[in-house]
């Protein structure tokens, strides 16, 4: 129901978004989300060739080089060549990038009508793990869309297997009324679709172990937000969540942490003063 709500793009201009990003710096900010309903399309109403990655430059460029700039939800077909070359350059900008999918099954992103199939959708996750080492890809995938059957939802497990994201929202289709989806044929039961939801976040959480792991060993900064059972927890540039322990106020502050292991989806790690590796 969302796009018949949310009417037509409107873009906050070019200076604006410099600005603004540079006013939130100056009042303490350590890190800024670029979002918005649709940010993909940022730029379209604004005339000329201008697109989300020039933003995003103004952006990094307008704010000191330690302040985190992150990117909000992303049309798959935003990430080209040139967008992954230009991000690349921008050291502050997070090499975390949530990408929407809904579902790694061809015919079902057609029933969604999707403007994007599945191997599309794999070129932009192959191009950001090439511009990047280790990058955090994050999607959203709902299950038991009109129509899904058990080999459709098998073909959305294996690629969502063959990308290995870092970490996923899963999440059951759900009516709603108004919908080209409401009134199509072969509506799941909702046992089947929580079935399958249990099932694609049991892929999930494996995929977001191994990607976790793989950090065990090393420094990384993390930007500390709250103290929460007796530890500080923040994330890192990737969007992972880190907890440490400290005497400290660690609130806003961007710190080194040496990574000793893992709690489910949490890092545990160590305040140093090692840069990152």
């Amino acid at each position: 129901i969302i796009p018949y709500a949310r009417g037509r793009v409107r873009s906050l201009p070019l200076e604006q978004c410099a600005h603004e990003a540079q006013t939130l710096a100056e009042a303490g900010y350590q890190e800024i989300v670029l979002t918005g309903i649709e940010i993909s399309s940022w730029g379209q109403d604004l005339g000329g060739s201008l697109t989300l990655i020039d933003a995003v430059e103004a952006i990094c460029r307008a704010v000191p080089a330690h302040i985190r700039v992150r990117l909000g939800s992303l049309e798959p077909r935003t990430i080209t060549p040139e967008f992954c070359r230009r991000a690349a350059a921008l050291p502050n900008l997070c090499p975390h990038f949530h990408l929407s999918m809904q579902s790694g099954c061809d015919s079902v992103l057609a029933r969604m009508n999707r403007k994007y199939d599945s191997e599309r959708y794999y070129e932009s996750v192959r191009l950001l793990n090439e511009a990047y080492e280790t990058p955090g890809i994050t999607t959203d995938l709902i299950v038991g869309f009109p129509g899904e059957t058990e080999e459709e939802f098998q073909q959305t497990l294996a690629f969502i297997r063959r990308c290995a994201f870092s970490a996923m929202h899963i999440f059951p289709y759900s009516r709603r009324p108004g919908t080209p989806a409401d009134g199509m044929p072969g509506q799941i039961l909702n046992s089947v679709k929580e079935d399958r939801a249990h099932r694609a976040q049991q892929a999930a959480l494996e995929m977001e172990a191994a990607y976790l792991d793989r950090w065990v060993g090393r420094t990384v900064p993390v930007l500390f937000e709250e103290e929460r059972d007796g530890l500080w927890r923040g994330h890192t540039t990737r969007y992972s969540e880190v907890a440490a322990p400290s005497g400290e106020n660690l609130h806003n502050q961007l710190r080194q942490v040496y990574i000793t292991g893992r709690a489910g989806n949490t890092l545990q790690g160590e305040l140093c003063e090692g840069q990152e590796k």
